[in-house]
């Protein structure tokens, strides 16, 4: 993958330009094939652009978004990406916001609610969102754990997985499914976006390294015939 970078000198200034971006991407994918197909992680940094982007005039009804990943946790938990992506689109009348865990999940995570959304989002997505952290995880994919080789193949040919942290994050000590990163890369367009000089600095060593067991992100970075668009603010 090659990459191109946007070092904003405010948060303000990330969070208006992916914004229109991603407006953009939608007005053009509704236009081209009737509807938009949305990627896109939760976190502290995307969270407000979704808010911003909630507020554009598009025909919400043709937009459907899946989250990148998920804790297994109920939809309405504190810790749901989906909640926070319900709550951020709450401007976005009509949008259609897919699940990757049950509404109340059992006590042994698995994937079936998760493939049984992806089998209705069988096409590329228009665009990929996704935050890193300081770790250099994206989606669920964290270093340390036990399968992370095979979710980040790049021939992979199962689109979601279960992911258990290793150590578990302590604001979040929950089990994940997460999409693998063969399926986050089947997109028109990728984007990261990160705030901080740690996460920049995790982000310079993963352009360098390719060592995607310590640096996950690492695995994007330099996957072929692939482009990603970072934007980074302090």
């Amino acid at each position: 993958m090659s990459w191109t970078e946007a070092l904003h000198d405010h948060g303000d200034a990330l969070v208006e330009t992916l914004a229109a971006r991603l407006a953009g991407i939608c007005r053009d994918a509704i236009a081209a094939r009737g509807h938009a197909l949305l990627a896109l992680a939760g976190g502290r940094t995307p969270l407000p652009i979704y808010r911003r982007l909630a507020k554009e005039n598009l025909d919400w009804h043709a937009v459907t978004v899946v989250p990148t990943d998920e804790r297994w946790v109920a939809h309405d938990h504190s810790a749901s990406n989906r909640r926070e992506l319900a709550a951020a689109f709450a401007d976005a009348t009509g949008i259609r916001l897919g699940a990757l865990v049950p509404a109340q999940p059992g006590d042994v995570p698995d994937t079936a609610q998760a493939r049984l959304t992806l089998a209705d989002c069988r096409g590329d997505f228009d665009a990929v969102l996704l935050g890193m952290g300081n770790d250099g995880h994206f989606a669920s994919l964290f270093p340390g754990a036990t399968n992370l080789g095979e979710a980040l193949a790049f021939d992979n040919a199962d689109d979601v997985c279960v992911i258990h942290p290793d150590p578990l994050p302590p604001e979040a000590p929950f089990a994940r499914v997460s999409l693998t990163a063969a399926r986050l890369l089947r997109s028109r367009t990728s984007w990261l976006a990160i705030t901080g000089e740690r996460k920049l600095s995790a982000l310079r060593d993963a352009q360098t390294t390719r060592d995607p067991q310590r640096l996950p992100i690492a695995a994007l970075l330099h996957a072929p015939q692939a482009h990603l668009h970072i934007h980074w603010s302090p």
